[in-house]
């Protein structure tokens, strides 16, 4: 209960943070385009500076389960999402654009930032191995089930992504015991500290040419987002209930919840990034993009409160 309050309040602070660049854009301080450059800034400067900052931790027997636990985890998490779309495709009559966006969730920009804030930027690192495997699915499922290309996978985008890179020089600071110098240190941890703030902003000033009215009046959209951020996740609750996972380790329990919170995130906006490259109808991908971030403010807690409640038995 505690943690889905805490949850609940950093949401709160950071959807007000989102109204603020709506509202920068309404009163015509800014435009939706300035937002690519704050985005940039988040892409290629904020999250990789998270990221190593997350590695910047002692190596313990601990930790090292912790992260195979992880990867684990997200492993199995996508593989239910995956086969959860492909039974219900025909049912529902699910599009490739809806399909990707409940399989793929925001973890890079939302939960990293969130995860710091609730819990500390220590448990980062499990995101980080969450990111490892979602880029890797995104760029050869995920991708070839917008694009219909028969699952050829984009290694130059999975290896070129520039929170792959930042895991990997993470990691290898992580195994050899390399910790960076005070200055160096500091600079980093600052930089890191401004993802959550400039990650919402974005997100606020990308809803500032959106037409909100249309947004809200789309009941498909409604339907995505309920398989997404809440069908998916209690699915993962009672995958964490099922596997036995959290007597194998001390922190198990944290590890889960910060796993959750990947897995109940809204849709990812890299889904919206390869339909406009690849695919078809950017904009229906936008949409159930920008309605999953304003219903997951409501939603995360609750299925956060869930696996509080279920974890006690």
């Amino acid at each position: 209960m505690e943690v889905s309050l805490l949850l609940a309040e950093q949401i709160l602070v950071m959807l007000l943070m989102g109204i603020l660049g709506l509202v920068i854009v309404k009163m015509g301080l800014l435009t939706t385009e300035d937002s690519k450059v704050l985005s940039k800034i988040c892409v290629y400067v904020c999250i990789p500076c998270m990221i190593i900052d997350s590695f910047q931790i002692e190596r313990t027997p601990d930790m090292m389960s912790g992260l195979i636990i992880a990867a684990v985890v997200a492993v199995v998490y996508h593989i239910i999402y995956i086969g959860f779309c492909r039974i219900f495709r025909d049912v529902w009559h699910l599009s490739a654009v809806e399909r990707a966006s409940i399989i793929y969730t925001n973890v890079g920009s939302l939960i990293v930032p969130l995860v710091s804030f609730v819990f500390g930027t220590e448990w980062v690192v499990y995101v980080c191995i969450f990111i490892v495997v979602q880029t890797v699915l995104i760029w050869t499922h995920g991708k070839a089930l917008i694009c219909h290309d028969g699952g050829k996978a984009d290694w130059k985008k999975i290896f070129g992504n520039i929170n792959i890179i930042a895991i990997i020089v993470g990691l290898l600071m992580f195994f050899t015991h390399i910790t960076l110098p005070g200055i160096l240190g500091s600079v980093n941890g600052r930089l890191a500290d401004m993802l959550g703030p400039l990650s919402m902003l974005v997100v606020g000033m990308v809803m500032g040419d959106a037409d909100l009215a249309a947004v809200f009046r789309n009941k498909r959209v409604y339907f995505i987002c309920f398989l997404r951020l809440i069908v998916c996740p209690v699915l993962s609750v009672l995958f964490i209930l099922c596997s036995g996972l959290g007597q194998y380790h001390p922190d198990a329990h944290t590890i889960m919840e910060v796993l959750l919170l990947a897995g109940a995130s809204s849709s990812a906006a890299t889904v919206t990034q390869i339909v406009q490259v690849f695919g078809e109808d950017s904009q229906y991908a936008s949409i159930i993009n920008v309605m999953s971030v304003v219903l997951c403010v409501v939603t995360m807690p609750m299925i956060t409160f869930l696996f509080e409640m279920v974890a006690r038995f």
